[in-house]
């Protein structure tokens, strides 16, 4: 198929111009929908959002339906495309469900009933979902219908795939695309559910750090013990998990388990200079949340250190006495919770395994460790030469007027992992949220202009692939 000419691809910006109204609107009917994925309470609210995705693809010419799973419902939907449509099969994902509103007394007006509001960058949408993830789904979704009606049709093959579990850990989210896995066959995942650098300065997220997160239990004698007859000659488990917990990092930041550096690739000099032309002010990244000095590896950049290196961290310590006053007690055990931010290569089974060992080897005579292991995700790279970045690349410089940034994220979304490991497709994250949006707080927004951007971003990007 021929690229679209360009007098179309203008005439369906003109028309996501015209009609940006018209789109604020149906986003704030989505925002009303109570769709707390969370709260049982809510279910019904769920199914709701779910049955508004279907109805609005259906509308778009969509074969699309309202799937169960063991919790809240999936929406798929799938469009051929033009016949002779040669570009790349888009799987599109999102979700509808949100977090949710705690504490109520804090937002500024009801969290359900969506608000125009003036702010320093213009306009912005204010409700729970605005930007996570129902204002980001929403620009795709109109993309389409700016296509659908002003272009002549949706000019690519699509699959939407839209869960409500996304927000409590898409605890059911494997098991469909396992059963469905035919069904949603594509060459590519795109998901906007992540950030731009600024307001004016597009990106695509290509790194995403995966987690290792475990708990360990030192155990010493068979009951607690007075610190007075005792001090001295017991062992105590408090002490001891402590003196080893202190030795994960050296004096450089360096994590000391054994081989856990061997598969972490180094990043590469035209990366890094992008990142140190972004000018990230770290002093002030720390001093929004009152710290001064930066800690981690020596000898890396900031941005490095927290999208491209991984890291350990205790999550969480406790034995013995903790309640008011005083007890001298020698505790009988001691633990702690632990994770590890995984970059790509890193296996996080093999990790668990490094620290294991790591504690075992420093037991003290008469202690003995437990272990249990909880989440386990390894990390993303996106390989930045593949044809669909190259597309959003040039999509997102055509509508900004500047390249975008490469950018990486020192959290996790689990979802790119499922999609590679049970559809395997990999994902393009290309999102338009920023950092103060309050994603999960009161008063979460989302600016205007982000929205009509990336509106307008997803109409230029199904252009570039209908001319693959």
């Amino acid at each position: 198929m021929p690229a679209p000419a360009q007098s179309t691809v203008a005439a369906v910006l003109n028309h996501v111009d015209a009609n940006l109204a018209a789109s604020r609107d149906n986003l704030f009917d989505l925002l009303r929908i109570k769709s707390i994925s969370a709260q049982p309470a809510h279910a019904a609210d769920c199914v709701k959002a779910a049955e508004w995705w279907r109805d609005q693809l259906t509308g778009l010419g969509f074969e699309a339906s309202v799937r169960p799973t063991a919790g809240h419902p999936v929406v798929v939907g799938h469009l051929a495309g033009p016949a002779d449509y040669r570009g790349p099969h888009v799987l599109f994902y999102g979700h509808y469900d949100v977090q949710p509103v705690d504490p109520v007394a804090l937002w500024h007006s009801d969290p359900f009933d969506p608000q125009l509001v003036d702010g320093p960058r213009g306009k912005r949408y204010v409700a729970r979902g605005a930007v996570d993830d129902k204002g980001q789904t929403l620009m795709f979704l109109e993309a389409l219908r700016a296509w659908h009606t002003a272009g002549g049709g949706i000019p690519a093959r699509i699959t939407v795939l839209i869960e409500g579990e996304e927000e409590v850990g898409s605890v059911h989210l494997d098991a469909f695309l396992r059963e469905n896995k035919a069904d949603l066959v594509a060459d590519v995942a795109l998901i906007s559910d992540t950030g731009m650098w600024d307001v004016e300065t597009p990106a695509i997220t290509t790194r995403l750090r995966g987690m290792a997160y475990a708990e360990v239990t030192l155990k010493a004698a068979n009951r607690d013990l007075h610190s007075g007859l005792y001090g001295g000659s017991a062992l105590n488990p408090i002490n001891a998990l402590t003196k080893i917990l202190g030795e994960l990092q050296d004096e450089n930041g360096r994590i000391q388990l054994p081989g856990f550096y061997d598969k972490v690739s180094p990043v590469s000099n035209s990366q890094r200079a992008q990142w140190d032309a972004l000018g990230f002010d770290e002093a002030a990244f720390l001093g929004g949340i009152g710290l001064s000095a930066p800690v981690g590896e020596r000898g890396y950049g900031a941005l490095e250190r927290l999208w491209a290196r991984p890291t350990a961290d205790i999550n969480g310590i406790w034995g013995g006495y903790t309640g008011a006053g005083s007890k001298t007690v020698i505790a009988s055990e001691a633990s702690a919770k632990v994770s590890f931010r995984l970059v790509a290569n890193q296996d996080p089974d093999e990790v668990m395994e490094q620290f294991k060992r790591f504690v075992t080897d420093r037991l003290p005579p008469g202690a003995t460790a437990t272990f249990a292991a909880f989440s386990r995700s390894p990390g993303v790279e996106v390989n930045v030469e593949s044809p669909h970045v190259r597309a959003a690349l040039a999509a997102l410089g055509e509508e900004y007027g500047k390249p975008a940034v490469l950018m990486g994220c020192g959290g996790s979304i689990p979802v790119v992992t499922s999609l590679r490991l049970v559809l395997g497709v990999d994902s393009l994250l290309m999102g338009f949220g920023l950092d103060d949006d309050q994603v999960h707080s009161p008063n979460e927004k989302f600016e205007e202009a982000c929205f009509h951007h990336g509106i307008r971003s997803h109409v230029r990007l199904l252009a570039k692939f209908a001319g693959s």
